[in-house]
C-alpha cells in the first residue's frame, strides 16, 4: 500500500484576500512559522520571506534565497525585529502580547499584518488552555484599532478536520 503524506494547506485567510496575489516582491515576515506552510506560500509567488521559530526544525522546506532564523522571541535573548522591513507580517496560531509593539514596527507604512490565533472559547474544547496564549474578545482587533481593518472574525473557524475558536485580523497599516 503506497503511503500518503499528509499535507498541511495555507491558511484561507490568505489565499482568500486576493490582494495578495495582484503584487509580488513582498518582504513577508512568518512569525512563530512552525512547518512554513503560510510562509511558503509567499514564496512560490516570488515574494521574498524570513522565517523565524525558537526551532525550525518543523520547516522541511527550505528554499534557497530566504532567511531562517531560530529565535527565541520570549525569553529576551533575540535582537529585535528590524524596524518597517516588511509588507506583510504573518502570526498565526501563536500569542505573545509583549512582541505587539515589536510586530506593528517592523511592518512598513501600508503594510499588512494577517494574524490568526486563538481566542478564550478555545479552552472549552481544547488546547490551548493557558490564558496566556488565548486572546480576549475583540482584544485582536483593539490591538490594531488605529490600522485600517480590512478583515476581523472572532469565532469558530473550520479546518480540514479541526475546529478551533479563533480571532482572524487583516489590517493595513498607517501611511
Amino acid at each position: 500500500m503506497e503511503e500518503k503524506k499528509l499535507k498541511v494547506e495555507v491558511s484561507k485567510l490568505i489565499t482568500d484576500f486576493e490582494e495578495l496575489n495582484l503584487k509580488n516582491n513582498k518582504k513577508v515576515l512568518d512569525l512563530a512559522c512552525g512547518s512554513g506552510r503560510n510562509g511558503l506560500w509567499f514564496v512560490e509567488r516570488g515574494d521574498n520571506v524570513t522565517f523565524i521559530d525558537r526551532s525550525l526544525a518543523g520547516l522541511d522546506k527550505r528554499p534557497n534565497g530566504h532567511r531562517y532564523l531560530e529565535w527565541d522571541l520570549e525569553v529576551g535573548t533575540a535582537p529585535n525585529l528590524p524596524v518597517e522591513e516588511y509588507d506583510v507580517v504573518l502570526v498565526f496560531n501563536y500569542l505573545h502580547r509583549p512582541l505587539f509593539p515589536q510586530i506593528k514596527a517592523a511592518i512598513k507604512p501600508g503594510g499588512l499584518i494577517i494574524y490568526e490565533t486563538f481566542i478564550e472559547k478555545q479552552a472549552e474544547i481544547g488546547r490551548p488552555r493557558n490564558p496566556n496564549f488565548l486572546l480576549k474578545q475583540h482584544e485582536l482587533k483593539s490591538e490594531f484599532d488605529h490600522w485600517s481593518c480590512l478583515h476581523y472574525f472572532e469565532g469558530k473557524v473550520f479546518n480540514s478536520s479541526t475546529v478551533s475558536h479563533k480571532a482572524q485580523l487583516i489590517a493595513r497599516k498607517p501611511l
